[in-house]
């Protein structure tokens, strides 16, 4: 925006304001990508805490099958 600024012209302007109306979509979208993961953290903290060696077992499960996969995919190229 600052590039254009003392370009002048109906195009130039129309532009601009197009430009200006998609940056403060952008911003009104990434607040509310923000506030929504920032909810679901909470939720999740929550959970973890009412529930904390379920979620220990979950976490080893999901790192076991991972490093499985992983380990696999390895020996898979080595042939």
């Amino acid at each position: 925006m600052t590039a254009t600024a003392d370009v002048a012209g109906e195009k130039v302007g129309e532009a601009r304001k197009r430009l200006a109306a998609a940056l403060e979509n952008a911003k009104h979208i990434a607040a509310n990508v923000r506030d929504r993961a920032v909810a679901g953290a909470k939720v999740a903290d929550q959970s973890v805490h009412e529930h904390p060696y379920q979620a220990i077992a979950i976490g080893v499960g999901v790192g076991a099958l991972m490093g499985y996969l992983l380990a696999r995919r390895c020996a898979c190229k080595r042939d």
